[in-house]
């Protein structure tokens, strides 16, 4: 029995460092209302929706740095999304710097949520790849200082009962990780959102820059077909102050087949229907976890962090 999923890949062209947060939210609510046009049930925007990509900055004022993050979620700025969204009946994924204060302690994570059709929050997931470097790097065009502005996700990889199915999240470098995948394949997710802000020019190895738009597909196309489920990976894309980003949001099905891919650098819609129950194609038969995997032989994954040569 078909259990059937309209899914809107909605992709982000550039946010200047300058642009308000109001301005974002309204751009997402334009392809907001082109997928209630075509009856979108639910919606992905790329990671770090809200703002430019402030990572590829060194900043040495914490003021100037906070105002990338969100101290609560909705929040004045982003409640007119909130609200459009339960209006309309379309559920969305979003991606955002998000601080908080625990214990006096500031804590940073680069967060994605998911959200029902009502407006609710229903799941949360923080990123736990962080790429890049802690210091500044004057050698770099540009910098990646992920690992300086947030913290290694905590929530793990959870996957969420919502839309008629199960729903997993990640973020930009996590899926370049089978772990990634693997982990909620294991939790029988059947589809995984992903945004991302990914670099044309890679500046530890420029002579893989021309690979970049092969290697975003390559890793998530595998990591649909590995755990039969679909995947949903959304860009913000196009020249970004500067540093030019990759496109190519897709719509991956079980199969690791793209079903629709965008073709521009801009603010772009794609839709599909994804058929959830397509997932036991995999699930039952190649991939039939319970009947192939051997994990007594897979203990070095999680026992060592590099490579250990025995």
């Amino acid at each position: 029995m078909s259990r059937r999923v309209k899914v809107g890949a909605a992709q982000l062209g550039p946010i200047e460092r300058d642009e308000p947060r109001s301005s974002a939210v309204a751009r997402m609510i334009a392809l907001m209302a082109q997928a209630k046009e075509q009856g979108v049930q639910l919606i992905v925007f790329p990671e770090l929706a809200l703002t430019t990509f402030f990572p590829r900055w060194y900043f040495q004022d914490e003021a100037e740095l906070d105002k990338f993050y969100e101290v609560e979620m909705p929040g004045p700025e982003t409640r007119p999304l909130f609200d459009r969204a339960a209006e309309w009946g379309i559920g969305f994924y979003l991606g955002y710097a998000e601080l908080l204060v625990e214990h006096g302690r500031k804590h940073r994570f680069n967060t994605s949520i998911l959200v029902d059709a009502t407006g609710r929050i229903v799941g949360k997931y923080r990123k736990v790849h962080l790429p890049g470097h802690r210091e500044h790097e004057a050698w770099r065009p540009f910098q990646h200082l992920e690992k300086r502005y947030f913290e290694t996700g905590d929530l793990g990889f959870p996957v969420f009962e919502a839309f008629g199915g199960r729903i997993g999240m990640c973020l930009c470098n996590d899926r370049r990780w089978p772990e990634t995948y693997r982990v909620m394949g294991l939790r029988g997710v059947e589809m995984i959102l992903l945004g991302y802000n990914t670099p044309v020019h890679y500046p530890p190895a420029p002579e893989h820059d021309y690979l970049q738009q092969f290697h975003n597909h390559l890793v998530m196309q595998a990591g649909a077909y590995q755990n039969g489920t679909w995947v949903v990976g959304v860009a913000k894309a196009g020249r970004e102050e500067g540093c030019d980003l990759i496109g190519d949001s897709c719509i991956i099905a079980p199969t690791g087949e793209i079903l629709v891919k965008a073709e521009t650098l801009g603010d772009e819609l794609i839709v599909a229907d994804c058929d959830l129950a397509r997932c036991s194609e995999l699930k039952e038969n190649v991939f039939n976890f319970a009947l192939h995997r051997e994990p007594q032989h897979y203990s070095i994954i999680t026992e060592t962090k590099g490579v250990r040569i025995d």
